[in-house]
């Protein structure tokens, strides 16, 4: 394997939404043009620690939920960009590109259902 792969990320038409109870799922509808752009998940009001506990395996333990932004089709058969957390605890996050861009989106989400929100242009 040449590259370290995000189990988050995931590539592809279809996802797996594993919600119920607190835990939700928050999907952003992402600009094209950040094709690619991995957008980090972290608790409002959390603080960033620059390369906590990252010891060269592609991640750092307790690291902070991200994932790709990908291009999917949408119901209407239109190609959509967007990043797809799914399984994320009730409560309020906020959304950058990393590492550690500002802060673009805040969003709430809610347990036992999928949240939506789009990126700001």
């Amino acid at each position: 394997m040449t590259g370290v792969e995000n189990p988050h990320a995931g590539r592809g038409s279809s996802v797996l939404l594993d919600i119920g109870g607190d835990v939700g799922a928050l999907v952003v509808t992402m600009p094209a043009e950040l094709d690619g752009q991995e957008i980090e998940l972290r608790p409002t009001g959390h603080t960033i620690v620059p390369n906590s506990h990252e010891h060269g395996h592609g991640h750092g333990h307790g690291a902070l939920p991200h994932v790709a932004v990908v291009p999917r089709p949408s119901p209407a058969g239109e190609i959509v960009h967007s990043a797809v957390f799914f399984e994320v605890r009730q409560g309020s996050y906020e959304l950058s590109v990393r590492p550690g861009g500002p802060v673009r989106l805040t969003a709430d989400v809610v347990g036992g259902a999928v949240t939506e929100a789009d990126w700001p242009r």
